[in-house]
């Protein structure tokens, strides 16, 4: 029987050697590369054509999610599992809509980790027990609620690149300069991706922007 080639993709270098090391302990499993950015992950996919993509949610550089679109539209066979962080229903959301086969948190055992890969390598789906029980309780809420919750998903690419900026205090006119757009491009921008998150000032939209991780605070030890 064929092993399940699986492509490793993650920024940090450690955490993909102790993947890298859990997976060669297994015969039907075989690991063909290791990407350290979301960019490369599609070089490589072309290249290695693996059977699974083991990608990181939040890598420096191409998002993990346009990187997936990219794999799913030129390599139709590869499937990507993605391995998270964070236990947050919008990136599971995205995750979804953009074709992803499952979404497991980085704190799981390892034996998730590798029902996971064999049940997506089958043509199934996996999550993380955490999250499907997350997402079952999130589709009830929905259910007694009168509208869905503003979701990050909906945002385009460039709106989510304008919310960041936005958020770690760049001004309309730096934003357009750095994007080579206009000013009145950018506060288009602004205004839709406001609207679909329903926000209302900047207080506002900073919070929303933290507690999707969209930007991260700085470390206590990093201030003093």
């Amino acid at each position: 029987m064929p092993k399940i080639r699986v492509l490793l993709t993650d920024d940090h270098t450690l955490f993909r050697q102790g993947i890298h090391t859990l997976l060669a302990c297994e015969s039907d499993i075989e690991v063909v590369g290791e990407a350290a950015n979301a960019a490369d992950a599609v070089i490589m996919a072309l290249q290695l054509r693996p059977d699974i993509v083991l990608m990181d949610v939040g890598m420096p550089g191409m998002s993990s999610f346009e990187a997936t679109r990219q794999i799913r539209r030129d390599r139709p066979d590869t499937r990507i599992l993605f391995l998270s962080m964070y236990d947050d229903e919008d990136y599971l959301s995205e995750c979804v809509e953009i074709g992803a086969s499952g979404y497991i948190l980085k704190e799981s055992p390892a034996d998730q980790l590798l029902s996971g890969i064999r049940e997506v390598s089958r043509g199934g789906k996996y999550l993380s027990p955490r999250m499907l029980s997350r997402l079952v309780e999130d589709l009830r809420s929905q259910g007694n609620s009168p509208g869905r919750l503003p979701r990050f998903g909906t945002l385009t690419k460039r709106e989510r690149e304008v919310i960041k900026l936005l958020a770690e205090g760049r001004s309309v006119k730096e934003i357009a300069s750095g994007f080579d757009l206009s000013v009145k491009t950018v506060e288009a921008h602004k205004f839709n991706l406001m609207r679909k998150l329903d926000i209302h000032n900047k207080a506002q939209l900073v919070q929303y922007a933290i507690q999707k991780k969209i930007i991260r605070l700085p470390d206590a030890a990093s201030v003093n």
